[in-house]
């Protein structure tokens, strides 16, 4: 659960000065956050940068493996999760290290957008965890799988949709009520896809212990489970 924390938080922090911006109902001492120039100018975009460098190059090199050992099977979802992960963590890399640019961007729209695309593709990226362990488990215990891909394209075909909503209605009304909202959808999305994870990581988790314990691949797996949730 720590990454979802994570990712939360460095949202929130990469959003605070377009929020600040547009509303004036804020807690005073998240005002004094967003207008403080020791709190822009320390070293926390650049720790938060170095450390989404640093996932994005870890997911490269996974990805760059799975291919080299297993390159007759295409674009696999394992294949396809670890390149998105490596996107989604290199882009937030860049904005959090070229955060007083991105500030300074014309549009405000654009820069909200450029601000909220890392939460959507880290939403789509983590649902499609999810996904991969659904199959696992749905094919495991001989229950149909055919509505789990669909589910996954239905499901992150609305969360884009309504976002685009939320974008247009923050730039034609320019209210606070506009700005909750935004607040509000992220963290929805965050928690469906961390109760995904605790539905499926937590069966697929189960499912594993029953198997022979001398088995190398569900002890490499159970670990995977463990580390995710």
């Amino acid at each position: 659960m720590n990454i979802f924390i994570f990712a939360e938080l460095s949202q929130v922090l990469m959003r605070k000065s377009f929020l600040f911006s547009y509303s004036e109902g804020a807690d005073d001492w998240w005002n004094e956050i967003g207008g403080s120039k020791q709190w822009q100018s320390g070293p926390t975009y650049y720790i938060l940068s170095a450390s989404y460098a640093l996932v994005s190059l870890v997911a490269l090199v996974q990805l760059v493996r799975i291919q080299l050992r297993v390159p007759e099977y295409g674009w696999t979802i394992q294949k396809v999760f670890h390149l998105m992960n490596f996107l989604v963590n290199g882009l937030r890399a860049v904005l959090f290290g070229l955060y007083k640019s991105v500030l300074l961007i014309k549009p405000k729209a654009l820069e909200m957008l450029l601000m909220d695309l890392p939460g959507l593709l880290f939403f789509s990226t983590y649902t499609l965890l999810v996904l991969f362990w659904a199959e696992i488990y749905h094919q495991a215990r001989s229950l149909p799988t055919d509505k789990l891909r669909p589910a996954y394209y239905i499901i992150n075909g609305f969360i884009y949709f309504t976002q685009v909503c939320i974008w247009i209605f923050i730039r034609v009304s320019r209210s606070p009520v506009a700005v909750e909202a935004a607040r509000i959808f992220f963290s929805v999305i965050s928690f469906g896809t961390a109760l995904g994870f605790l539905i499926y990581g937590g069966r697929l988790f189960i499912m594993l212990r029953h198997f022979p314990i001398e088995s190398r691949g569900r002890q490499k797996k159970l670990e995977e489970v463990c580390a995710y949730v």
